[in-house]
């Protein structure tokens, strides 16, 4: 499979809507594991699962632009975006946080825009240039120092961990997948159909996960809050964003996610931020402007 986004934008430096979508998915990402763990105080994960993605679908149908058509050409990518960005890395995540929590899981997604550029540079012709390969590598150091400086992690479990990791390399794959989709197709019809679809394959695991779950109001409000603004309305903004800056660019924002993890946690948990974690926070910021300055 390969595919080569086109370099209209996804070169250049971020413009202000740029920045705009970046911060607004990079906040609500950031949040979405403190859902996902209020969610499970009650609900099975595969019922979290199966909600979310089709709570996310049933929001961006509403929009008009949902029903536009996908060319026959397209739709096995289609289909393939749809298991990699959602069928198997939402499975994963509410099935991961069972051994590790939140702050852990949202930290370890550091490691996407890892994958994402190089699966980009070997099957996407998509190889990170000059500032980007600078961006990603402090960047990527940041996320080293806030791991090493978020001391309350207590145990993580191997198989947990495993778990994230490899939804983090499914979304490598899918940031690269989604960003031709998105440049013919608009935003909006590719996320929609491909959380419809993703709603299909995590069908049997919701209804599984619903015999095994109890109400509750806090969890359903976090599950319904998850899936309609966590997933559909990010997942809208962040194709957008793919489509105007490129994937392994876009990926980056999952820089954000311990940013806004530790935020969330200092002020509604009353977790402490070490000194090591905040320099690692600078070193997250600092390596988002070089991935949004313009390749030469």
């Amino acid at each position: 499979m390969t595919a080569v986004a086109t370099e209209t934008t996804d070169r250049n430096q971020f413009a202000a809507l740029d920045w705009t979508l970046f911060l607004a998915v990079g906040t609500i990402w950031g949040a979405s594991f403190l859902f996902i763990a209020l969610g499970l105080r009650a609900f099975h994960p595969g019922l979290i699962t199966w909600a979310r993605v089709a709570l996310g679908a049933a929001a961006l149908f509403c929009f008009p632009s949902a029903r536009r058509r996908i060319e026959a050409q397209d739709r096995n990518r289609l289909i393939a975006l749809s298991i990699l960005w959602v069928g198997i890395p939402f499975t994963l995540f509410p099935l991961a946080q069972q051994h590790i929590n939140s702050a852990v899981t949202g930290l370890l997604n550091g490691a996407t825009p890892i994958f994402s550029g190089i699966i980009g540079g070997l099957f996407f012709n998509r190889v990170p240039r000059g500032p980007q390969r600078v961006g990603i590598a402090v960047g990527f150091a940041g996320i080293a120092l806030v791991s090493l400086g978020s001391s309350r992690q207590g145990t993580t479990a191997v198989w947990g961990v495993l778990m994230v990791l490899s939804a983090t390399f499914c979304y490598g794959i899918a940031t690269n997948l989604a960003a031709p989709l998105q440049q013919r197709y608009g935003s909006i019809p590719v996320m929609a159909k491909m959380l419809g679809l993703g709603a299909i394959w995590t069908t049997p695991f919701g209804i599984y996960g619903l015999a095994h779950s109890t109400w509750s109001p806090l969890p359903a409000a976090a599950t319904a809050v998850l899936g309609v603004l966590g997933t559909g309305i990010a997942f809208g903004l962040m194709a957008e964003l793919v489509g105007r800056v490129g994937g392994p660019r876009a990926s980056v924002i999952t820089y954000l996610i311990p940013v806004v993890s530790l935020t969330l946690g200092f002020l509604l948990l009353d977790d402490r931020i070490t000194s090591l974690a905040m320099i690692g926070v600078v070193l997250v910021l600092c390596g988002a402007v070089f991935v949004s300055r313009r390749e030469r």
